[in-house]
């Protein structure tokens, strides 16, 4: 059984490091070895061993314009932890992924309760309201032919509208 296959006629010539654009095992080559049947993208960042990613190499070109999440954009690029897009002829779009929720407060129970046997008027109380808002708004960008989507946690119910107007920023320089 040291033989691969002992049923094999000829020479053994199937597996990794045997025939040209065949890939291996492990971190992707640069594409210049076996002909360049895989290349790989340039902007491809492995992680450490320890699983610590490696941060992006951002090109040096000034201060940014704005932000959203991890996308971030500088002079006519955007950086993204996958790599640059041009800035020009991008598409952005924004989802609302929140909801706000509108609840009788616990003070306001627990006021309603103490007073309901003092006077019918601690039913009150129950109209106090306390507004939570949860979730988050999805922003995705496209551009040269790559695609990143960053999620934005909504904190209050004005945040869509707070990355909306970011996005059509975004939009007017996109242009």
């Amino acid at each position: 059984m040291s033989e691969p296959n002992p049923y094999a006629d000829g020479d053994y010539t199937w597996g990794p490091g045997h025939g040209a654009g065949t890939p291996g095992y492990g971190y992707p080559h640069d594409g210049s070895a076996a002909g360049g049947a895989y290349p790989v993208s340039p902007a491809y960042q492995p992680t450490l061993p320890g699983g610590v990613p490696v941060p992006p190499q951002y090109a040096a070109g000034g201060a940014p314009s704005f932000s959203l999440g991890d996308i971030t954009v500088v002079g006519d690029q955007i950086l993204t932890p996958a790599g640059s897009m041009p800035l020009k002829g991008a598409v952005w779009n924004a989802t609302d992924l929140s909801r706000t929720e509108e609840k009788i407060s616990t003070v306001g129970i627990v006021l309603a309760c103490l007073f309901v046997a003092a006077c019918g008027l601690g039913l009150l109380f129950l109209l106090m309201k306390e507004k939570t808002t949860s979730g988050f708004v999805q922003v995705t960008v496209t551009s040269g032919g790559r695609h990143h989507a960053t999620m934005i946690p909504a904190t209050r119910p004005d945040t869509i509208h707070w990355v909306m107007s970011q996005i059509a920023y975004a939009r007017q320089l996109s242009f």
